[in-house]
């Protein structure tokens, strides 16, 4: 009897005492946690006036047939300084005769959060005062790309500037001209009309220089 209860006894301690050393085993490391994919940031896109123009004209006449451009500018930021150009947002206007109206239209390549959102977005439609009418142009006048036109500038007083200021800030207004009956680039060297350091303007149909000044 006593042989037998050793012979169940035994093995049973054994079996506890195998359990009781596998519960003392380490525990197992932790998965390394998987880095996190961060997203991919673009890079600012650049471009010429030309470039965004016909998307623009055509979202306007979208908006109203009948629209056509009195006004387009650059804007300056941190992602450009207008040099070359090209800028990373464009703003252009244009006017409904039939309505009376007038709408601001944006191209932008900008990332910038204080930028318009990359793409074409507008404003609202707004009934514009009584000098648009006569800074209505035909579209088939802008001949002359921004780049070109800045290059016109560099010949005429724009090199020296750059020159003395790397990062000179350059900014580009398209504008029709009533009385001379003429398409024009106006080429600001400054951040403003106000802070302007010269001013080159350009034939934006010949592209031919036309004056320079401060």
């Amino acid at each position: 009897m006593k042989a037998l209860l050793l012979a169940v006894f035994v093995p049973a301690l054994l079996a506890v005492t195998l359990l009781c050393g596998c519960s003392s085993a380490p525990p197992a490391a932790a998965p390394k946690a998987t880095p996190a994919v961060q997203p991919e940031v673009k890079p600012p896109e650049l471009y010429s006036a030309k470039q965004c123009f016909s998307t623009l004209m055509n979202l306007a006449q979208r908006w109203q047939p009948d629209a056509l451009p009195f006004h387009m500018e650059s804007e300056l930021n941190t992602e450009a300084t207008g040099q070359g150009g090209k800028a990373t947002v464009w703003r252009a206007m244009f006017a409904s005769q039939n309505r009376g109206t007038m709408k601001s239209f944006v191209c932008s390549g900008s990332r910038l959060s204080s930028a318009p959102a990359s793409g074409f977005t507008s404003t609202a439609e707004a009934a514009y005062p009584p000098n648009v009418p006569a800074l209505i142009f035909d579209p088939s006048y802008f001949q002359t790309d921004s780049d070109k036109a800045y290059a016109t500038t560099l010949e005429h007083g724009g090199s020296a500037m750059v020159k003395k200021d790397p990062q000179q800030p350059v900014i580009y207004i398209l504008d029709w001209d009533p009385k001379q009956k003429v398409l024009l680039w106006t080429i600001l060297y400054g951040k403003s009309q106000a802070e302007r350091q010269g001013v080159c303007v350009v034939d934006a149909t010949k592209g031919t220089f036309i004056r320079a000044g401060k």
